[in-house]
């Protein structure tokens, strides 16, 4: 006979052996060895027991055996604890699940419902879940953007030009909620810019001296544009990497370049010329100007001098205008005479006039005579006794002379 077979007096199943017996005791027979046979425990009677442990823990009794009216009250309140006591697991990981922590990079936007709330600061921070949708915006991380493009100029020529933009999120709520996409948003800004700067610009400025305002003007037409659009975007920096021709003339103008770059090479080196000889330059004159005021001052001061010499004079000539005269007379004669290495002699009134080298017949080697030749001295011999009867003559005839002067100036003195 099966075990669940109709009729017979103890029906077996096969998890407890011993079967299900009717009566109130059924509940006391089943255990964990499951009665007399050793199978697993009842579902709804491990059910109970754990319902039974709950209500102790709450303070409630368990409902007594007899009765009908109290066995009925003490399940209705058994049915009642179960869900309370999951509702309120429920509601405990609810509200431990809305904890989050915001890093010191980054900001919280909170949108309740999907409605902008508010912006949360880093730390630990505590937002209903399934109602607040927080996320997280990173503020402090530079961001890159590099584009190459292909453009027309303002002298009708295409150039080529590889540009990088950095930027960071300066509104984090702006760049979530404001655009669509805020990294596809800036590539256009940034190529509607540089287009715009490009067109205005000559294909040369672009390729030598003009990448450094091209890059200014693109940065600021950019952010002009990042504000309008309300991006929440701050741009850092704008860096032209590079410029060139297209290639099918790329050569022909790196031959224009190299040859601007030789002809400024040749300015600043003209220029350096320039700026080393102007100095030396003035230095000269400004030396010839101080020599020619030093000239012009003694020149003045020896005329000053002169003229106050003269002045001297002209009082003590009208004081002894003889005495002055013969006084002038001598000391020009004596300037005459001073610088000049000729000696005349007064040999006699028929006599010619002769003179000698004093000073070169004292040398050694010899006398030269007037034509520049060596003389003889047995001439000299015979010229030494002429010299000294010479000298002597005119030393008497000074002599006299000197006499005759002293009686004139007595004379003149006299009168």
């Amino acid at each position: 006979m099966a075990w669940n077979e109709p009729g017979g007096g103890n029906q077996h199943d096969p998890w407890s052996g011993g079967g299900r017996r009717k009566g109130g005791d059924s509940g006391g027979n089943r255990g964990g060895g499951g009665g007399n046979g050793g199978g697993p425990p009842d579902l709804d009677e491990a059910l109970k027991k754990f319902q039974q442990k709950i209500n102790g823990m709450l303070g409630k009794k368990k409902g007594g055996n007899g009765g009908g009216g109290g066995n009925g009250g003490g399940k209705s309140r058994s049915a009642f604890t179960l869900p309370g006591l999951l509702i309120v697991v429920a509601l405990a990981i609810w509200a431990a699940s809305g904890f989050y922590l915001v890093d010191q990079s980054e900001r919280g936007v909170v949108l309740r419902f999907g409605k902008f709330q508010e912006i949360v600061t880093p730390g630990l921070q505590w937002n209903p879940p399934l109602i607040d949708d927080v996320r997280m915006v990173n503020v402090t991380r530079v961001r890159s953007l590099t584009q190459t493009q292909s453009m027309l100029t303002q002298d009708e020529n295409i150039v080529k030009v590889e540009i990088s933009a950095q930027y960071r999120v300066s509104d984090p709520s702006n760049f979530m909620l404001n655009v669509r996409n805020p990294n596809l948003t800036i590539e256009n800004a940034l190529d509607s810019s540089l287009r715009h700067v490009v067109g205005g610009t000559n294909m040369i400025d672009i390729l030598t001296s003009g990448r450094e305002i091209l890059g200014s003007s693109v940065a600021s037409r950019l952010q002009t544009y990042l504000d309008n659009y309300d991006v929440g975007i701050q741009l850092q920096t704008i860096n032209i990497e590079s410029t060139s021709a297209p290639e099918p003339v790329i050569d022909a103008f790196d031959d224009v370049i190299r040859a601007r770059e030789d002809r400024q090479r040749t300015i600043n080196q003209a220029v350096a010329y320039a700026n080393a000889i102007i100095p030396q330059a003035q230095g000269q004159a400004q030396r010839v100007i101080e020599q020619g005021q030093g000239y012009r001052e003694s020149v003045v001061a020896e005329a000053q001098g002169q003229a106050n010499r003269f002045l001297s004079l002209l009082s003590e000539y009208q004081n002894s205008p003889a005495t002055m005269r013969e006084r002038l007379y001598i000391e020009a004669i004596e300037d005459v005479f001073g610088a000049t290495p000729k000696v005349l002699l007064d040999t006699g009134d028929n006599a010619p006039l002769m003179y000698l080298p004093l000073d070169k017949l004292g040398g050694k080697g010899g006398t030269m005579s007037n034509d520049g030749k060596q003389l003889d001295p047995r001439v000299l011999e015979n010229i030494s006794p002429q010299a000294a009867s010479s000298s002597s003559s005119s030393r008497s005839g000074s002599n006299a002379g000197n006499r005759s002067n002293n009686r004139t100036s007595t004379r003149r003195e006299g009168r």
